[in-house]
This record gives C-alpha cells, structure tokens and sequence, in this order.
C-alpha cells in the first residue's frame, strides 16, 4: 500500500518505521505544516500536521478520492465540515484524539466506571493529563475524548473545564514535561476513598501502530469511522 504521511515530525517518523515493516510504501512525506504536495499518487494518507492546516489536508485528501486517517488535534470546530465533504464525495475518513490500542480499551473502561459511578453521588470526578512540551493543545484531544465520555454516562456532569470545576464540571489539569508520549488519568474521589484508572503511554510506537492498523482497515472503504469500527468495539 502507499501511504502519504501529512506530517513528517516525530510521530510521522514513526508511522514510517512501523509501515516499512509491515510491507508499506511512503510516497510522501510532506512538513507538519506544507499545504502544497500531490496527494494522488498515494492509495491512503496519514494525518498528524497541526491544528491549523488538518481541514487543508483533510479536504484534499476527500477531494482526490484519497482516504485520509487523522489523529491530529485541535481542529474539530471543522469536524462536521470534513463528515459532510467525505459523504459528498462518498470518500473514506477516520478521526481519532488517540490511536493507540491501549488507550481506545481505556476509553471503554472509562465509559464503564463512569456509567457504574453516575449513581453514586458521594464521588467527584477529575482528569490530569500529561504530555510533551512540543504538543501544541490543552487539554489533549484524548483527555477532551474522555470527559466527553464521562458527561455521555455520568448523570451528574454536563461540561468539562480547563484547571476549573464546580458541581456539574469535570476540571481537567494539564501538564507539559519534556520526553512524555502521554499519560492520562480519571480520579473518583469520596472523603472516605479514591478509584483511579490511569493509561500511561511509554512511547509513540502505540500510537503510530494503530494509525498504520487503521490506514490498512478504510482501505477500500466509503464512510465515516472511528477507532470503535477499526477495533471492532460496540
């Protein structure tokens, strides 16, 4: 398969090792933030840019029949532009805050504890999530997927808040240290104990392999999925 890589940072060079080992071929490998590169020649494109330029990519991708998986974050005010160009264009799309296998098993562990505890009223919920310095958003898309879960399950909550909460907020603390690939954590906490799940990323190999699964499964596909579809969850 040939892959495009709309992003060629530290992520993209890792997407790249994993998909030559898996019998890819890279046909393109533009900077984080190029808008101008051929897209055609490649049968499926990979998505880590930036914020300001992943509708761009996105768009051209879905223009030239091309399908794109996105993991990048921070630019979903155009996520529902991008579902109705791929439905226009009956074109292939996968966004995902996270693509590591771990973490999309975590989201579902996450949904489950939060609808078991939506009836227990005695424990509040609260996020931390930690990252690199070079990650541009905050809070991180993941940990934006994970509150959005909670309020979905969890009768008591409606709104999630950077470093603020009140009674029907989920505060989400953010925190920026060099050479961390990620680590996300959702506390429940009562005056008598705490209930913690954690997912702690070692490095982006995660990340990356899950992408590459990903640009395999759409291939030959038409729609609008998620990881839940690529993983066969739900």
């Amino acid at each position: 398969m040939n892959i495009a890589l709309l992003g060629y940072g530290k992520m993209g060079k890792t997407i790249e090792q994993i998909a030559i080992k898996r019998g890819h071929n890279i046909v393109l490998a533009i900077d984080k933030d190029d808008t101008d590169y051929d897209i055609t020649k490649a049968d499926v494109a990979i998505d880590f840019s930036i914020p300001s330029v992943a509708f761009n990519n996105i768009s051209n991708c879905l223009n030239n029949q091309v399908p794109v998986v996105s993991g990048t974050t921070g630019w979903l005010d155009n996520y529902d532009k991008a579902v109705a160009l791929c439905n226009e264009k009956n074109g292939a799309f996968i966004y995902a805050s996270n693509y590591s296998l771990g973490v999309n098993i975590f989201f579902e562990l996450n949904k489950t504890l939060a609808k078991m505890m939506s009836t227990l009223k005695q424990y509040n919920v609260s996020m931390e999530e930690i990252h690199h310095t070079q990650k541009l958003d905050a809070p991180s898309g993941t940990a934006i997927s994970l509150a959005n879960d909670i309020i979905s399950q969890h009768a008591s909550y409606d709104n999630w808040k950077l470093d603020e909460n009140d009674e029907t907020t989920i505060p989400i603390v953010a925190k920026r240290i060099e050479d961390v690939p990620g680590t996300h954590t959702v506390n429940y906490e009562s005056e008598v104990d705490t209930i913690t799940i954690e997912h702690i990323a070692h490095t982006r190999q995660g990340f990356a392999l899950g992408a590459v699964i990903a640009a395999e499964w759409i291939a030959g596909k038409t729609g609008v999925f998620t990881m839940n579809d690529v993983l066969n969850i739900g």
